[in-house]
């Protein structure tokens, strides 16, 4: 393997020209995976390109940031590790923050929620299935001692 050595004048050469696109998970279980990120995460269901394999695009501000994708098609070899260990929605304003946790606790999805050590960022975790972890994080103060037990979990 290479390594390539990343120089501080590179670092630091202003505006990146790289931003997360979306993210894939495939799933054996298209229909509860779309359900919660539709039902509970307030992502919209659109268009997806006419792959040879089902599948959905869910979409946030217009953008397909999560593609979904039919798991009927065995593995091929050598494609399970390295793996995504989660995904990661910021959400940046009170009422979606709360409209978030009243979703997951009302369609009553387990959860766990953290503080990012030294930020004071919340973080709330769903696993969504084995292996698929799905995050959403704030900013915003936050009412609640995260190190108290909550009704997700």
């Amino acid at each position: 393997m290479r390594t390539v050595e990343i120089t501080s004048a590179r670092r630091h050469a202003g505006p990146q020209a790289m931003y997360l696109d979306h993210a894939t998970i495939v799933t054996p279980d298209l229909d509860s995976t779309r359900r919660f990120f539709v039902d509970i995460a307030g992502l919209e269901a659109g268009a997806r390109p006419p792959f040879g394999i089902a599948g959905d695009w869910l979409y946030a501000n217009g953008r397909a940031v999560i593609h979904l994708v039919d798991a009927t098609i065995p593995a091929q070899t050598g494609r399970s590790v390295p793996r995504i260990d989660h995904i990661a929605f910021r959400i940046d304003t009170r009422h979606a923050w709360d409209a978030l946790l009243s979703r997951l606790d009302g369609a009553r999805v387990r959860y766990q929620i953290a503080e990012v050590p030294l930020s004071g960022e919340i973080q709330v975790f769903v696993a969504l299935a084995p292996g698929v972890v799905v995050e959403f994080v704030t900013a915003l103060d936050y009412p609640r001692d995260p190190h108290q037990p909550i009704s997700g979990e």
